[in-house]
């Protein structure tokens, strides 16, 4: 009889030991989810962010935008044909 409770003893704690054990995985799935969610949100405006300032810099480098700065900002015209002066090698 005695080896009969000693076994049913170890299965119990076996048995609450397994159950804690699964609580504790699933908080920690949890957990992490929540983490995965707050870096992939973190990731999407982080691409966002790359692709509105790769939009900017070809809008600043385009050919049109800067001759209107320039003649806008700067009050720069271009040289009129008296002014241009050609070398050849």
């Amino acid at each position: 009889m005695t080896n009969r409770l000693l076994i049913l003893i170890l299965v119990l704690i076996a048995d609450v030991g397994s159950a804690l054990g699964v609580v504790y995985t699933r908080h920690q799935s949890r957990h992490l989810a929540v983490e995965l969610g707050t870096l992939e949100a973190g990731h999407d405006a982080a691409v966002a962010e790359w692709s509105r300032l790769q939009l900017e810099q070809a809008w600043l480098a385009d050919a049109g935008q800067i001759e209107s700065t320039a003649r806008g900002k700067l009050g720069m015209q271009p040289p009129g044909s008296v002014k241009i002066l050609v070398l050849s090698q």
